[in-house]
């Protein structure tokens, strides 16, 4: 929950278009890689105002209890989601938080459908909270979370960053706007 005085924050006119995909930031992300061999591979599409959709499938290889998502996994998801949302401020930013509240428990084989959105910003803070949804957009209601994320200088992921990681930033020029405009990607 935001605090007294947080708002929500405008869209950045440089925010991908309601309806379109928000890329990966690396393609060997567990959350939302598409190179990760066992990771979500969660698709997230931009909402119309500072909100987003997102999906994935619950696969044998996130299971915790047999046929079950774990618990942690699916907080995974969450925090990915709630990341995300960060693309429609453009800026880089950190989870300082994250709460997830377990309401049904989610099986394997089953898409697990999370409506994420900001809910305030205040100062370098950022506010959010989602829900998960299993089956469709409308089926039942399986888990709940919240976040504070702290925006950062992008300089705090590509200083210590593989070599891997600065060749797809550099590859995908869109990633690039939230570098600092002093900071050398390839010095």
């Amino acid at each position: 929950m935001p605090p007294e005085g947080a708002s929500v924050p405008p869209r950045h006119p440089k925010a991908p278009a309601p309806g379109t995909q928000i890329p990966s930031h690396f393609g060997h992300c567990f959350g939302c890689g598409e190179l990760h061999p066992t990771g979500l591979h969660l698709i997230a599409h931009a909402g119309e105002g500072q909100n987003l959709t997102a999906v994935f499938t619950v696969t044998d290889n996130h299971q915790g209890a047999p046929g079950l998502a774990h618990g942690g996994l699916l907080s995974l998801a969450f925090d990915e989601a709630l990341g995300k949302l960060m693309w429609l401020l453009r800026a880089p930013a950190v989870t300082a938080r994250l709460e997830t509240d377990f309401l049904l428990p989610v099986p394997i084989g089953t898409e697990l459908h999370i409506t994420a959105e900001i809910t305030g910003q205040q100062g370098r803070k950022v506010y959010s909270s989602a829900e998960g949804r299993i089956g469709a957009p409308d089926g039942p209601l399986a888990v709940k979370a919240s976040a504070l994320f702290v925006i950062v200088p992008m300089k705090h992921f590509l200083e210590n960053a593989p070599k891997a990681y600065i060749d797809h930033v550099t590859a995908h020029p869109e990633l690039l706007a939230f570098v600092d405009p002093d900071f050398e990607i390839n010095p």
